[in-house]
């Protein structure tokens, strides 16, 4: 059996691409991930993989799952390229291997270290793709133990009331509640962020919105603030188009900040416009909301990382998540308190409807932070339906 692993594999240069499928092609969705190797060539059993994935009845995912699984396949090809491991010569070492290599390094994208919760959920993507492979007979064993395989059947099952097996090759992860972000610290990071990431920070901050949610918003999302009147309707409905597995979902975010995006539409995005137009006369904005420099529509890759500059700038460990989490925390508390006037009222299930959760399990997490920092909570309250957020300076 191989004993080569991924633990000093040099990273440098990338060797395997990651290209998007274009719409028209029969049978494979617009923007399905398509992984080729050094030779150009189209790496066929991750192809087919997710392509299982992707359109089978009955297994499909949503286009966001099918995108996360192509980029941790990516990454795990690319690594096989670059220590010139074939994919079926893998073993439990070389899995191994590439699991203690992102211990050991950053990630490109964000510079900080690899989280637990990333690192094993690349590992069991790999684990679950050798699995696949095994069931197609493209492998003859399996690069990993049946214990290993007892988890991920576990996994896919999700049954409950058993202790789950555990995954020898993936990494304990101590429970991390989240916290809220101060005031303070609001106020540092505001001053660092330019005019499109501090647009989509105060929508996740003021309406708990995604990253996806985010960059999904378009102009005809916005209401008119000048037929809104922040003391009759203090809070707005906005139907969002684009969230998380494809469910309807309603977002109130206060006039205030549909007033700082519209000012962000009028001054910032179009002084955008125009500087592009300068110089490209056929250019036609996109309809999105959130612009980069060069007048594009401002991806969730590009917006991760500017957060990221933001949050290094101001000296704070968080990403923009960290500003839904504050935006639950700060919710429920002030559902909980309108809860003592109305006992009919139940704040765990509004919460759970304004985040968007599947599931009022992900939700209750809230009930045991808003506790643990309560405090911080509601100064937070206070600061987001008072002054909202400091202006920039």
């Amino acid at each position: 059996m191989w004993q080569k692993d991924l633990g000093s594999c040099e990273t440098g240069n990338v060797m395997v691409m990651m290209v998007r499928a274009a719409g028209g092609e029969p049978d494979i969705p617009d923007g399905f991930p398509i992984l080729l190797d050094a030779q150009m060539a189209i790496i066929e059993p991750a192809f087919a993989y997710l392509l299982k994935h992707a359109i089978i009845r009955g297994r499909s995912r949503s286009q966001d799952t099918v995108r996360t699984y192509g980029e941790h396949l990516y990454d795990w090809f690319d690594a096989l390229e670059q220590s010139t491991i074939d994919w079926r010569d893998v073993n439990e070492g070389t899995i191994a291997g590439y699991r203690n290599r992102m211990l050991e390094t950053a990630s490109p994208h964000t510079k900080r270290p690899y989280g637990r919760v990333t690192i094993n959920a690349r590992v069991q993507t790999v684990c679950r793709f050798y699995a696949w492979a095994w069931e197609e007979k493209l492998i003859d064993e399996l690069p990993y133990t049946a214990e290993q395989r007892r988890a991920l059947r576990f996994g896919e099952l999700q049954q409950v009331n058993r202790t789950p097996p555990v995954n020898p090759l993936t990494l304990a992860v101590a429970e991390r509640l989240p916290r809220p972000l101060r005031v303070d610290e609001l106020e540092r990071l505001f001053k660092h962020l330019e005019a499109a990431p501090r647009v989509a920070a105060e929508w996740a901050l003021t309406a708990g919105l995604r990253r996806k949610e985010i960059c999904g918003l378009t102009l005809d999302q916005v209401p008119d603030p000048h037929a809104l009147a922040a003391d009759e309707t203090p809070l707005v409905g906005v139907p969002l188009a684009i969230t998380k597995g494809d469910r309807p979902r309603t977002v109130y975010p206060p006039v205030k900040l549909i007033d700082r995006t519209d000012w962000y539409i009028g001054e910032d995005r179009a002084a955008i416009v125009r500087r592009r137009r300068r110089v490209d006369r056929s250019y036609r904005p996109s309809r999105q909301l959130l612009l980069n420099s060069y007048g594009n529509p401002l991806t969730r890759k590009r917006l991760t990382a500017l957060l990221a500059e933001g949050f290094a700038k101001a000296k704070l460990d968080g990403t923009l998540h960290w500003l839904r989490h504050t935006f639950a925390m700060a919710m429920l508390a002030r559902l909980q308190r309108q809860a003592r006037e109305n006992p009919d009222l139940n704040p765990l299930k509004i919460l759970q409807i304004l985040m968007g959760h599947r599931s009022i399990t992900t939700t209750a997490i809230y009930l045991r932070c808003v506790e643990l920092y309560e405090r911080d909570v509601v100064e937070s309250l206070d600061f987001l339906y008072g002054d909202l957020i400091p202006t920039a300076g």
